[in-house]
């Protein structure tokens, strides 16, 4: 069987004001730089990423030919545009034309990308992809756990398969999982689909799946054989919030898995934490505590993952203001601080204003004087299980001490997922007293077993987990803007 392969990964922050071109897909940032044919299998390789499961996977089955066409992705920000999305749909769909014979199709697709011209990025490439090959050519897709999946998606794709963990330590898992489906169904096999929405958003905050309710709602989910995507609420979009995708051999199994697992998630709607504190009351709270261990504090509303600047300041104020020693925090966006850090040297104190320099309401550049501690040009090894084996491009980039406090400043916006993004410049977490991360979830996975403490900060940022405070024009008739359950302190 001839199997033909791409990606095209998104996840969109309609709130985001910066829009996301055509060279954001070309260049690498936290994961490798677009890649063409044959690119594909030897760039991806090693990497915990959905096509290079679905390579590895189907090279354990005789008799298929993986046909690669092209993998691109760019790092969470505003609306894509239409000439990058026109542009790289074209490449995707000249490449399918021009791969000859297919039996089948995956795609590794991210299920959250909003084009100027589409609220449905994935849809609208799955209508042209399904429009060249037909009915009869199946087409499997991976997706990211925040997809907010739509009816488009689950009509044009003949099997979908979603993360079943936050932070996404299963992606190549998860594009694995595409191989047999594939199979099954190039080979003449038939599958029901049922698909789900949920009554309520959940702020990211509170997906972690590591607790309840998720750790239970994707247990139930696994053994069912069925996927539940948690949806990602910086989309201003009908269809945003979580979903549930089911498959079997008959259309009333798949209705049934589908419609326990809807059950479930209703049921579930107050137990989701979605406590967030002051950035007074985190920082507080952890110089308190007396555990030798690092209390983390996770910046949430400023994190570059989910579409933010990576630059507000509200965590550094609160850090210095309060006279916290023996402080890290990361990764601080400043192209500009960076370069007059370079241009000084080591062991040179600078005086400027850091970070700020995005716009968002209310917030403005620190202002002071800094210590040069260390300098790189920001190609960073990833350390930690979920990108492990990976390179973060960071540009140029720097460590500034300010008080008690040293920050890693960077030139490329990158999320503060690994401990590597710390070490890499000869710090060391496991010895700090606070670890500021702009992240919502992804950095429990590395930062977790050598913390006393994970404390959710809502500092401002361009990514809300109050979604009581957000202004969502698109939503859909009678969805809620947050589960019942704990709120902000």
């Amino acid at each position: 069987m001839r199997i033909a392969i791409a990606g095209f990964q998104h996840e969109t922050n309609t709130f985001a004001p910066v829009v996301t071109g055509l060279n954001e897909f070309k260049i690498a940032d936290s994961w490798p730089a677009m890649l063409h044919g044959a690119e594909v299998i030897g760039g991806t390789a090693g990497i915990n990423l959905p096509i290079a499961g679905f390579i590895e996977e189907a090279a354990r089955h005789p008799g298929i030919e993986v046909v690669p066409v092209l993998w691109c992705a760019a790092e969470p920000s505003g609306l894509v545009t239409d000439a990058a999305f026109e542009t790289i749909c074209a490449m995707i769909l000249d490449g399918l034309r021009g791969a000859g014979p297919l039996d089948g199709v995956y795609l590794d697709l991210h299920g959250a990308m909003v084009t100027e011209g589409h609220d449905d990025g994935e849809g609208e490439l799955l209508r042209r992809i399904r429009a060249l090959v037909g009915k009869g050519v199946p087409i499997a897709v991976s997706l990211d756990l925040h997809a907010n999946v739509t009816r488009a998606m689950v009509d044009h794709a003949s099997f979908m398969a979603i993360y079943r963990t936050y932070p996404h330590l299963d992606m190549a898992g998860t594009g694995a999982r595409c191989v047999v489906p594939l199979l099954a169904l190039a080979g003449g096999a038939r599958l029901a689909k049922a698909w789900r929405q949920g009554e309520y958003l959940i702020p990211l905050s509170a997906q972690f799946t590591g607790a309840e309710p998720c750790r239970s709602l994707y247990a139930a989910a696994t053994h069912e054989g069925a996927d539940i995507a948690l949806g990602f609420t910086a989309a201003d979009i009908a269809d945003a919030g979580p979903s549930i995708v089911a498959y079997a051999p008959t259309q009333d199994e798949a209705d049934g898995i589908a419609d326990r697992l809807l059950i479930a998630l209703s049921r579930a709607e107050g137990q989701f934490d979605c406590r967030l504190l002051t950035p007074e009351a985190g920082v507080r709270a952890a110089m308190e505590s007396d555990d030798p261990r690092p209390v983390i504090l996770a910046d949430v509303q400023d994190n570059p993952g989910a579409g933010a600047a990576s630059d507000t300041t509200g965590m550094l104020s609160a850090l210095v203001k309060a006279g916290a020693r023996g402080a890290l925090l990361g990764l601080m966006h400043d192209p500009v601080m960076v370069r007059a850090a370079h241009a000084a040297g080591v062991g040179q104190v600078i005086e400027g204003a850091l970070g700020g320099r995005s716009g968002f309401p209310g917030q403005v550049p620190f202002a002071g004087q800094f210590v040069v501690e260390a300098l790189s040009d920001g190609q960073c090894l990833f350390t930690g299980e979920m990108y492990g084996g990976g390179v973060a491009v960071l540009g140029p980039s720097a460590v500034l001490r300010v008080g008690g406090v040293q920050v890693v400043v960077t030139s490329a916006r990158s999320q503060c997922l690994d401990l590597g993004l710390f070490t890499y410049f000869g710090l060391d977490p496991a010895r700090a007293r606070i670890v500021c991360v702009k992240s919502t979830v992804h950095f429990r996975a590395d930062f977790e077993p050598i913390a006393a403490a994970v404390l959710n900060v809502a500092a401002p940022g361009n990514f809300a987990c109050d979604l009581t405070a957000v202004a969502y024009r698109n939503l859909r008739a009678g969805v809620r803007l947050e589960p019942l359950g704990p709120r902000m302190t």
